[in-house]
């Protein structure tokens, strides 16, 4: 099964550049971006954050307000700070043993670095993955982590599958069936994470009074160390800790 899995992604795997790569800085970031965003919102983000800033250290010389600013628009604005701080932690090219060590890596992105930046034999299962695992019965091995990202994103979709043109459906015993729509994610529209955004967008255009804030979402903002205050005024961060 996994030499049809391969032969279908010689022929129709996506081209995307963190693919050319084994910079384990460079993939670190399109796993952090890709947490929760979808391939096509990354991609122009994805080049023009390694281009402004190529390396660990180059982004833990960065002002943190620029590093806030530069993530706008891809939500979730926390995992900015996260890719952050683990520069500033590999900023001298030593990553430790155990990823997880550093801020945002869990278990997942931690497996996700070890197998396209150090070529070690695991395999990061995320929900693609597991997917495809569970309906074909079949444990794939870590060489066809790329080929299941793209099966997983293109074809063994969650409710219909397109199996007519699947590679495996010949000996896949969940052909041909359908499933129920998974929990949707919360709605954005109104909840607090758009209030969230809402504030932290006035506060990069400059710093405003806190008493005309969202007061829940500056406190909220500031434990996660998106925004500082200075006297009065919430700013974004001169530094973080």
């Amino acid at each position: 099964m996994e030499e049809q899995l391969l032969a279908w992604f010689q022929k129709h795997g996506r081209d995307l550049p963190w693919r050319r790569t084994r910079d384990p800085y460079a993939i670190l970031v399109s796993e952090v971006m890709l947490q929760q965003t979808q391939v096509d919102r990354v991609l122009p983000r994805y080049l023009r954050w390694l281009e402004r800033w190529p390396t660990p250290a180059a982004l833990a010389a960065a002002a943190p307000a620029d590093v806030i600013r530069e993530w706008q628009g891809l939500g979730y604005n926390r995992r900015a700070i996260n890719l952050y701080r683990a520069s500033q932690a590999v900023a001298a090219g030593i990553w430790p043993e155990d990823l997880t060590e550093l801020p945002g890596v869990g278990p997942y992105t931690a497996a996700a670095i070890r197998n396209q930046a150090f070529d070690e034999p695991v395999l990061p299962v995320d929900t693609n993955v597991a997917r495809i695992q569970e309906r074909t019965g079949h444990a794939f091995g870590p060489g066809a982590l790329q080929a299941l990202f793209d099966l997983g994103a293109t074809i063994c979709l969650a409710r219909v599958p397109r199996c007519g043109i699947c590679p495996l459906a010949q000996r896949c015993p969940s052909r041909g069936k359908r499933y129920e729509p998974l929990r949707k994610q919360s709605r954005f529209e109104g909840s607090f994470r758009q209030r969230r955004a809402a504030l932290l967008r006035l506060v990069a255009e400059e710093a405003r009074p806190r008493e005309t804030l969202d007061l829940e979402a500056v406190d909220s903002l500031l434990r996660d160390g998106l925004v500082e205050c200075d006297g009065p005024l919430v700013r974004l961060p001169a530094r973080v800790i």
